[in-house]
């Protein structure tokens, strides 16, 4: 068997991938490796026969096309936050550089060369991009990979934990944060009191962003409110917002009822339809014109498993669940016009995806100087991300489209992040043996426990204290400063809060390029 995997690399690659993928779907109190299963699986097969070996370019293509779909993923909400949010960055920057600094001066206690250090460095952090860099800084040793898959399960297993400690102190000692209520979408009706008098321009204003007014009924009769609609006594209104907001609704118009509109759908239709148009796709939702063409309105967007308010200014993307509330007859057109279309939210934009690729690969070869000593550069981890992000934000140029959609991003992202930490685990089996079966492994262990304990201590300290954060928005901060899905996926299974999820996603890109830098120059400096 071992002979007829060493003749047959593809058979190697989907063999290591099989068996990486079954490692990674076992869960233990709710926790599962995930994708880094593939390490193990790679480590354990050629730590049985170092000839068991993937291609180093199998790998290099994964990493790739992990990166760049996760800046294009992140890209929308990491600009537009990057202002609002500039203090939470700076922490987790200041946190990852003092996780960095740890590392460092345990080395020379510890006895660690420059490559175990990247390694305990990225391990630590759960961080497959920095690894690479450390590996391609390297010039291919396996260093690294052995100081990051003794250093990983640890950066794991103790950010869980620090998430769910932040979350139980976020239910026993809430602070203001804690106190704000999560954003859930829901849709009520009320029912105009006396005295009121308002247009719908008017309650736009007043809601702007917050709220979308969708059905009306008067005298019986349902309508989807049009520009010139004046909410008057008696009316019946359904309105789209999240709970929060619906006391601040009902100050202006009147008693909410248990009424729901949506139940008689006689003249006025409810219906999620798929956004798989060309034309469509990238666009501002008020670009769209949907009352003005068809008499409709968009209340909310369903984006993979998370709902949003449907607004102007919300950028639809292939894949885009758009729910829309539109005169029965009409709402064919909707469809048409939005393209409703499963197939054709599968098939992404090849030229504009390739292309992306090619110029972050292209970015990625470009050496900086760095300390008068060596050079710096992002490599095939950090070149992709950083032109994901900028396309990502873009959404699309003319007739290319760069986002794909929702879920072939997600399936582009699982896919490459098992290609590289298979390849990676490959190549390192016989090192990480040798390093197990010596003292070197028992250091390492007890290093990247520091580490990960310093790093979360800290980022706690600075998130609850100088920050003022919540327990959701700190669980997601510690999730997106570790770069790590299954710490998202605790905290999100602890908590139905979306602030998590938007901590993270504000995070994730930032800490991602920093430790692609930092981990490059740690071996500069200990060089």
């Amino acid at each position: 068997m071992i002979n007829l995997l060493v003749d047959h690399p593809v058979l190697l690659v989907f063999v290591v991938l099989g068996v990486g993928a079954g490692l990674g779907a076992v869960r233990v109190k709710g926790v599962s490796l995930g994708p880094a299963g593939a390490l193990f699986a790679g480590l354990a097969l050629s730590g049985i026969d170092e000839r068991l070996s993937i291609p180093e370019l199998v790998g290099t293509v994964g990493l790739s096309l992990f990166t760049y779909t996760i800046g294009l993923s992140s890209g929308p909400v990491f600009f537009a936050s990057v202002r609002s949010q500039a203090r939470t960055l700076l922490a987790v920057v200041a946190t990852i550089v003092a996780a960095a600094g740890a590392c460092w001066a345990l080395s020379g206690p510890l006895s660690f060369g420059p490559g175990v250090t990247a390694g305990l460095f990225a391990g630590s952090l759960t961080n497959t991009p920095a690894l690479a860099a450390a590996v391609e800084a390297l010039n291919g040793s396996t260093e690294a990979v052995v100081g990051y898959s003794v250093a990983y399960p640890v950066g794991v297993i103790g950010m869980i934990l620090a998430a769910g400690f932040v979350l139980r102190l976020g239910r026993r000692r809430p602070n203001a944060d804690d106190a704000l209520p999560a954003v859930d979408i829901v849709a009520v009706t009320f029912r105009v009191r006396s005295g009121v008098k308002l247009t719908l321009t008017e309650l736009n204003e007043r809601f702007a962003g917050s709220a979308v007014f969708s059905r009306a009924e008067r005298d019986g009769v349902q309508a989807v409110p049009s520009v010139d609609y004046v909410a008057e006594e008696g009316d019946l209104v359904s309105v789209t917002a999240s709970r929060a907001t619906m006391s601040d609704i009902e100050t202006v118009l009147g008693p909410q009822l248990s009424t729901r509109l949506s139940d008689d759908r006689s003249r006025v239709d409810v219906r999620r339809i798929v956004i798989s148009d060309r034309a469509a796709v990238g666009r501002r939702l008020g670009d769209l014109r949907l009352h003005e063409r068809f008499g409709a309105v968009a209340t909310r967007l369903r984006r993979g498993d998370v709902d949003l308010l449907a607004h102007d200014d919300l950028v639809v993307l292939p894949g885009d669940r758009l729910r829309v509330v539109a005169p029965r007859n009409r709402m064919s057109d909707v469809a048409v016009f939005l393209g409703d279309s499963e197939r054709r939210v599968a098939e992404i934009d090849a030229f504009g995806f390739m292309a992306g690729i090619a110029v972050g690969l292209a970015l990625g070869l470009v050496r900086v100087p760095m300390f008068g000593a060596g050079h710096f550069a992002l490599g095939a981890a950090g070149g992709p991300l950083v032109v994901g992000l900028i396309l990502g934000r873009l959404e699309r140029t003319g007739p290319i489209v760069w986002q794909p959609p929702y879920g072939a991003n997600l399936a582009l992202r699982q896919f490459g992040t098992i290609l590289f930490l298979g390849t990676v685990g490959s190549r390192s089996g016989g090192a990480l043996v040798d390093a197990l079966s010596s003292r070197q492994g028992a250091r390492l262990l007890v290093a990247a426990i520091i580490v990960v304990v310093a790093t979360a201590a800290l980022m706690v300290l600075l998130g609850r204290r100088v920050l003022g954060l919540g327990g959701a928005r700190l669980a997601g901060t510690l999730a997106g400063l570790e770069t790590q899905p299954a710490v998202l996926a605790f905290a999100n299974e602890q908590t139905n809060d979306d602030r998590v999820g938007t901590a993270y996603a504000i995070v994730f890109p930032a800490a991602m390029l920093i430790k692609i830098v930092l981990a490059q120059v740690l071996i500069l400096l200990m060089h």
